[in-house]
């Protein structure tokens, strides 16, 4: 089961309890299923009881307890094994074992035929989002990035002048132009210096914070991530010439730095909705360096490809099929940031 199809079962959870007249309407058009928060259990959770506890008029665990008898009364077979309630009133699952499996096949699945588009959705489709034009190179840049991300969601977004909304992040200091700041840094090491830090924090401009971004080593976010990148292209490559082809059978990676690296890459489509939402394009950048860092951990234990006399198994294939969706999604990420990713480091 997919964080999608885990989604619609929710849904149709709802569904099923206002049908019943055990919760008044109305039926949300869709439900957000996430990683646990701290404090929570499981695979995957839900504050759906907390979104419908203020219409229906009733405590949000006593929602989350009505839809919880739903789910174990309707949900076919056995593809989640438990539904616990903890906090407010969250929902958390725990999928079986086959069914964590098949979800971990679907999530290769899926990167593969998005592409870099993967995490693209439609949850601000029908919003229209006007942002004011700005000078300041920083917030100029925050704001063609805010409309790409917005964009990404479904939503009708531009640049307009005088319009009301206008992102301020911190500016950069001492004030420069953007000639200026692209000559001195670059363009892919500029983006990142203006929308890496979040918004009330200095960006990378000047000083050794600066210097940082020009050095290739794994404590520089923005080498990090291109080499993680670069990286996976490499595997890629690699295999090519051992006719080693990727298989999206994820049953072999049950290795922990394995099954962190698949945590993060079902993340990112909530990462990408939250940044557009937010008008955060920092998000975006913290979960890839977070992305490209695990991946680079993940290869050093579980390597995609043999290693000296070893014979090509079915785990390295699934390995292979893992490192070329991180690579996809880091792909992607850096090019809403206006940041080339490079097949050689």
């Amino acid at each position: 089961m997919t964080p999608a199809e885990l989604s619609r079962t929710v849904l149709h959870a709802v569904c099923r309890a206002v049908e019943d007249d055990a919760l008044p309407g109305p039926v949300p058009e869709r439900v957000a299923v996430d990683r646990p928060r701290p404090g929570g259990r499981g695979d995957y959770a839900t504050n759906v009881a907390l979104r419908l506890a203020g219409p229906a008029g009733r405590p949000p665990r006593e929602v989350a307890e009505i839809l919880r008898t739903t789910l174990l009364r309707t949900t076919p077979g056995s593809a989640i094994e438990r539904v616990e309630i903890t906090g407010p009133g969250f929902l958390n699952f725990t999928l079986a074992a086959h069914s964590r499996a098949d979800a971990r096949t679907g999530l290769l699945r899926t990167i593969r035929h998005a592409g870099t588009r993967y995490g693209h959705g439609d949850a601000l489709a029908g919003t229209t989002v006007a942002l004011a034009h700005a000078e300041e190179p920083r917030a100029a840049l925050w704001t063609r990035t805010a409309v790409a991300l917005l964009r990404t969601q479904g939503a009708e977004a531009a640049v307009v002048p005088g319009a009301a909304e206008t992102p301020r992040p911190v500016p950069v200091t001492p004030a420069t132009t953007a000639d200026e700041l692209y000559a001195r840094l670059g363009p892919d090491a500029a983006h990142w210096a203006l929308l890496r830090p979040a918004a009330h924090d200095r960006p990378y401009t000047d000083g050794e914070a600066a210097r940082t971004l020009l050095v290739q080593r794994e404590s520089n976010g923005l080498f990090l991530v291109r080499y993680a990148y670069a990286r996976t292209r490499a595997a890629a490559r690699a295999a090519r010439q051992l006719s080693l082809t990727p298989a999206e059978t994820a049953g072999t990676l049950t290795e922990d730095p394995a099954t962190a690296l698949l945590a993060l890459l079902g993340d990112h489509p909530a990462v990408l909705a939250a940044a557009a939402r937010l008008r955060a394009p920092d998000r975006l950048a913290r979960h890839l360096e977070h992305l490209a860092d695990t991946y680079l951990r993940f290869q050093e234990t579980c390597p995609p490809l043999p290693l000296g006399d070893e014979k090509p198994s079915a785990a390295h294939r699934s390995r292979l099929a893992l490192a070329e969706a991180t690579g996809t999604v880091l792909a992607g990420g850096l090019s809403l940031l206006g940041v080339d990713a490079p097949e050689h480091l």
